[in-house]
């Protein structure tokens, strides 16, 4: 893991490395801890301070550091041609990338919610997703949608979409969903490395701390938390490589961004030791660990917030049954959204909780 020996701040903007939390103020610990949010904006700053061909741009990107403020003083530090907003056109957005990219360009453009991605679409698959293919390999797309998704914040129908699996079913795209500040700047570096587009989903409700589903308990930020802590300068983490979260024999718990958190939390509470597989990337999907571990555990339980039709689970599943059939001790389970918009005065029936979860667990585990 190679890291950079200095890295500048942007006027006005707490140093991450600096040992200041998001408010200026001291932390007391020699560890540098970030939330997801910093992560995500150190991991643009150590890209674009080691190559001048990352650009990054979006609406409200630039002057304002976004919405979330995960690009907050890039535009002061490198200047309004490589940090800049553009106007509210989600396919003017991807285009322009397309073009940056086959010009020798990184661009790393913002969506600014998954929901608005779908403009987008035409470019990304029929462009992007083919222009290495279309051209035998003399253009590439060499361009990261960063884009927040999912719910968990009253955003309603429109704030709240889980759409990665219609980019997982596109050949050409790589997809990305960090759970963690440590994997969010280590699979960003990564993704705007990579020479091929990559779409990097950030789970929203986990920006600023991990979410165990409970929302009637008190939130908690990520400061405490062990994979809050963020080495300065460059690292990657490989795309296609899970993480494995907890360890045990029971069953083998396969899940991806705030899914992660919630998934362990109900276990814990349960008394049940599973593998849980933070799957980071779906494509390239590290299919050698889920067969691995299903093959040790006999069962399986798939768990996203995305609807359940159609979902990145269903893929999984049956890759699993493929693969695993002569292992598995029991049906393979499936907590998901509903095959509903995402309700706001319902937000928490249709989230995947821990009620929800913990009957699915009770059921297999009976099996």
């Amino acid at each position: 893991m190679s890291e950079t020996e200095t890295k500048a701040s942007a006027k006005d903007k707490p140093n991450p490395g600096s040992g200041r939390d998001a408010t200026g103020e001291g932390n007391g610990n020699d560890e540098r801890r970030l939330n997801m949010i910093e992560a995500i904006n150190d991991a643009l700053d150590v890209s674009m301070e080691r190559d001048d061909n990352v650009v990054v741009f979006g609406e409200d990107v630039g002057y304002f550091g976004g919405v979330f403020r995960c690009t907050a003083g890039l535009q002061e530090k490198y200047g309004k041609s490589r940090a800049f907003d553009t106007p509210i056109s989600e396919c003017g957005i991807v285009a322009a990338a397309i073009g940056m990219g086959a010009y020798g360009l990184r661009p790393v453009p913002e969506i600014q919610f998954a929901d608005y991605i779908y403009p987008g679409y035409d470019q990304i698959i029929s462009e992007a997703a083919r222009i290495r293919y279309r051209s035998a390999g003399q253009y590439t797309a060499p361009m990261t949608i960063r884009t927040p998704f999912g719910g968990g914040i009253f955003g309603g129908q429109t704030h709240s979409q889980s759409p990665e699996s219609l980019f997982t079913h596109a050949s050409g795209i790589k997809t990305v969903i960090p759970a963690t500040p440590y994997d969010a700047k280590g699979l960003l570096i990564a993704a705007i490395e990579d020479n091929d587009p990559v779409i990097f989903f950030e789970p929203k409700r986990i920006y600023n701390g991990p979410f165990d589903g409970f929302f009637d308990r008190p939130v908690r930020n990520w400061k405490s938390h062990p994979d809050s802590v963020v080495p300065e300068g460059h690292y990657s983490i490989p795309l296609g490589k899970a993480r494995m979260v907890t360890e045990g024999d029971q069953l083998t718990v396969l899940t991806y961004g705030t899914m992660v958190h919630v998934a362990k939390a109900v276990l814990e509470e349960k008394g049940i030791e599973a593998d849980i597989l933070d799957l980071r990337t779906l494509v390239p999907l590290d299919i050698e660990a889920v067969e691995k571990s299903v093959k040790k555990t006999g069962k399986c339980m798939i768990v996203h917030e995305a609807t359940r039709t159609s979902g990145f689970g269903a893929e999984l599943s049956a890759l699993v049954q493929e693969r695993c059939f002569y292992h598995l001790e029991a049906p393979i389970a499936r907590v998901t959204g509903f095959d509903t918009p995402y309700p706001h005065s319902l937000e928490w029936a249709f989230f995947p909780g821990p009620v929800r979860i913990g009957a699915a667990l009770d059921k297999l585990l009976s099996e």
